[in-house]
């Protein structure tokens, strides 16, 4: 567990992620139809939508937290079958919920470790090596923001910029390469939201794939490379952010309609072609 470790760069020349086909239905609803999608290092792909459009059935498959119908899943080039959370993670996948999933009363090194503390057996008892927590959470946090120097304030007297940076840290430091963040700017301020963006950039930079889940279209053009939208349990369309302006993608969110802009890797999209 050494923190963020930068990828080789034969990884950079595939995709992280590649999901081909995806459909899922609860009962008769179709929550899921068809969805193409891929995600590579170092980029930060926003996925937008209204509410029951289908980005957070599609990112709770990719966390394992629901299994697919149909469709393939791959991860470094070679398919994978997610039965439940701790497989995705085993394969890199780590989500950043809006809530954080932070204990308030716990400081950052207890929350970093929580669940998967470092230790040792003494009879019936583990102990705790709580100095060498300290010394790995100081190490990954630092290489987030080297400014953060509160590891042993509770939670609940932090920041949100600060409580993002721990939630973020705990992902990195076992070994995360994708990471999927829901609302990662959610109530902040304008100075926080603006250290949550260099949080995202530092992470593009060691080669991070990042899928970004937000209803704030400012927040994404400024985070995101690509972005795509879902409606309907569909990819709609999708662009390059430079391609595309903020009323385009209003429009592909509220009527599916897709402007011909050409996303990188797929060509040019059309209102109701996957992705």
């Amino acid at each position: 567990m050494n923190g963020i470790r930068p990828l080789s760069d034969p990884a950079r020349n595939q995709p992280l992620v590649r999901i081909t086909g995806v459909s899922k239905a609860f009962g008769g609803v179709h929550a899921l139809e068809d969805v193409n999608l891929d995600l590579w290092p170092g980029e930060v792909v926003g996925v937008l939508g209204h509410n029951g459009a289908g980005k957070s059935t599609l990112m709770k498959i990719l966390a394992g937290a629901y299994e697919r119908d149909t469709g393939v899943i791959e991860v470094d080039d070679r398919p994978v079958d997610f039965r439940k959370p701790a497989d995705a993670q085993a394969c890199g996948i780590e989500t950043i919920h809006q809530s954080l999933a932070l204990a308030d009363n716990l400081d950052a090194v207890s929350n970093l470790f929580l669940g998967r503390e470092i230790g040792w057996r003494l009879g019936p008892f583990r102990v705790m090596d709580g100095p060498q927590m300290h010394d790995l959470a100081k190490r990954v946090i630092s290489q987030l923001n080297p400014n953060f120097t509160a590891l042993t304030v509770p939670c609940r007297d932090l920041s949100g910029g600060q409580r993002q940076t721990i939630a973020i840290a705990r992902a990195v430091q076992f070994q995360a390469r994708i990471l999927i963040m829901d609302e990662p700017t959610a109530a902040l301020g304008p100075q926080e939201t603006e250290m949550v963006g260099e949080l995202i950039q530092e992470l593009k930079q060691k080669g991070l794939g990042i899928f970004l889940i937000s209803h704030d279209l400012h927040d994404v053009f400024e985070l995101s490379d690509r972005i795509v939208v879902m409606k309907n349990g569909r990819i709609v369309g999708g662009a390059r952010v430079e391609d595309v302006t903020q009323d385009e993608v209003l429009g592909m969110i509220v009527a599916g309609n897709c402007p011909a802009v050409a996303t990188a890797g797929t060509g040019v999209l059309q209102a109701g072609e996957s992705q």
